[in-house]
């Protein structure tokens, strides 16, 4: 088994290409990170403030069900996490990865794709939900940067 992760939740395909070209930069393992009820375009749309996905960044404590079990985590050392930037900040289907597993002493890399904003407040938020983790302040991977390019902001997300 690798000892680098990457889990990724893509709600429309973007971030899915990119956390696949960067597990192959990096090879590292893939774990895709599905919601239990998968997201319509309807869910999805955030200029409707009754659409689910709406609905669920209003609420801290929403946790949406994962469809799949988390990965085993005892050989990683590494895992990056990857998510569209849903209202500056990780979508919380991404909370419920990282409360569901024990990320005690690794290291977590967030990356995100973003039609206009960072990563916000999400290395923060994630922190706080992993205790004895160190979460880097990680970045986002706009566009279909290269597998070197990968390696690279990898490597020197590593090394920050």
């Amino acid at each position: 088994m690798s000892k680098t992760l990457v889990a990724y939740f893509s709600a429309s395909g973007t971030t899915e290409q990119v956390a696949q070209d960067l597990a192959a930069a990096t090879g590292a393992d893939l774990f895709c990170i599905k919601p239990a009820q998968p997201y319509t375009s309807a869910d999805l749309n955030w200029q409707n403030k009754a659409s689910r996905s709406s609905i669920e960044m209003n609420d801290e404590t929403c946790r949406p069900d994962l469809a799949n079990a988390a990965p085993n985590m005892d050989g990683y050392q590494t895992v990056f996490v990857g998510f569209p930037v849903w209202w500056y900040v990780e979508p919380h289907i991404i909370d419920t990865f990282l409360e569901s597993c024990d990320f005690a002493g690794k290291t977590v890399v967030p990356f995100a794709t973003s039609g206009g904003s960072g990563l916000g407040r999400a290395p923060q938020r994630m922190q706080a939900l992993v205790p004895g983790a160190k979460v880097l302040s990680g970045g986002v991977l706009n566009g279909r940067p290269s597998r070197a390019k990968l390696a690279s902001w990898a490597s020197g997300a590593l090394e920050a």
